[in-house]
């Protein structure tokens, strides 16, 4: 029989009852002081846990790790416990929702770091071609340049593997069935990854599998935790543009296929559940070559997920190639919290709210109507 979007598929001995994933969504609604998970939060994510699978929002590891006002954290008790809420409301529909573990590294300012301290990255070479997002007064906010960085030592480097092993122990606590890491769009991990950013001469920097220890490690560390079939990791392989003030905070590798299937091969070993790859999704940006699906395929044996302006044609086909597994429907799912059933009856489609996206109430966030309503 051809597998369909609504045929179940398994990730790391959980039934997902269909292939239409809630992928990570940046939505700053967190309760401040403390960056912490509320009731509102907790409302969005039940509304969609119709979803086959759901990885919540980027979710900071430690206070160094926030590149925004009001992302969530996973590194306090009263952040565990506004979690908890959550991973509770969601089980109790049947739905599967992952954490994903986030550090942004370079991409951040001196407004949110403890001590207005300098961010922290592999080498101390400012972002660029990107704004980060700090709080200018109580619910208000402005976008600025990320503040240049500092580098870490080596053994602070391997400190913070330990604050990723004490994240997924936190997420476990929360209730969380599995955990993500985010190893795309220019953050913590991708950046120990890139040519661009990885000027480290220890055992962290030089040639790729030096610049690929730093999450080869994590994801070793996090396994002692969750089962390494319940573990994820994400990137954002970019393989050209036209267009200089749109790439990916500029970390467009020389060879993105070797460096991708390389450690989609070393991912493979380690036995992680599955791969999430965030395709380009603005404005006229370049389409992930279908030799990359394919070469992508059989370097890595487990479940694929894509995201990045997908629709159900889109993702039919690549399902139909055998290409891919899971299918993250990002705008899409914010705007229709009940987006399976939408899919299964080929049911129209709510339009997304654009300046309601990052931060803000209920509106354009928990009011968007289902076919019910």
């Amino acid at each position: 029989m051809p597998q369909t979007l609504f045929t179940p598929l398994d990730l790391g001995g959980i039934t997902l009852r269909n292939r239409i994933a809630l992928p990570p969504l940046t939505r700053c609604r967190s309760t401040q002081p403390g960056n912490i998970p509320n009731a509102l939060m907790c409302e969005y994510y039940s509304q969609r846990a119709s979803a086959g699978f759901m990885v919540t929002e980027g979710t900071q590891i430690e206070p160094r790790g926030q590149g925004y006002a009001w992302t969530p954290g996973i590194h306090t008790p009263e952040q565990i416990a506004g979690w908890q809420a959550i991973t509770q409301a969601v089980k109790a529909q049947g739905g599967t929702l992952f954490c994903q573990l986030w550090h942004v590294g370079r991409v951040s300012h001196t407004a949110l770091q403890p001590g207005q301290q300098p961010p922290i990255a592999p080498s101390a070479i400012a972002a660029t071609n990107v704004r980060v997002f700090i709080e200018t007064a109580p619910g208000e906010g402005e976008l600025v340049s990320p503040s240049t960085p500092r580098a870490l030592t080596t053994e602070e480097v391997q400190q913070l593997v330990e604050l990723y092993r004490q994240a997924a122990v936190n997420a476990k606590q929360a209730g969380f069935e599995g955990i993500e890491l985010h190893a795309a769009n220019g953050y913590l991990l991708n950046q120990f990854l890139s040519v661009h950013t990885n000027f480290r001469t220890d055992q962290y920097g030089g040639n790729l599998t030096n610049r690929l220890r730093f999450l080869k490690e994590v994801v070793e560390a996090v396994a002692t935790v969750f089962d390494s079939g319940r573990i994820g990791v994400r990137f954002s392989p970019l393989f050209t543009t036209t267009d200089e003030e749109r790439v990916y905070l500029g970390l467009v590798e020389p060879d993105p296929a070797q460096t991708y299937l390389t450690a989609a091969k070393m991912l493979n070993t380690l036995q992680i559940g599955y791969l999430s790859i965030a395709e380009a999704d603005w404005d006229n940006s370049p389409a992930l070559p279908d030799s990359f699906r394919h070469a992508l395929r059989d370097s890595f044996d487990r479940v694929i997920m894509y995201s990045g302006r997908y629709d159900k044609t889109k993702a039919e086909s690549v399902l139909s190639q055998g290409w891919g597994d899971l299918f993250g429907f990002g705008r899409t799912f914010i705007a229709n919290p009940d987006l399976p059933a939408r899919f299964n009856a080929d049911l129209a489609l709510n339009p997304v709210d654009p300046s309601s996206l990052y931060g803000g109430t209920a509106k354009g966030y928990t009011d968007y109507p289902t076919i019910n309503e």
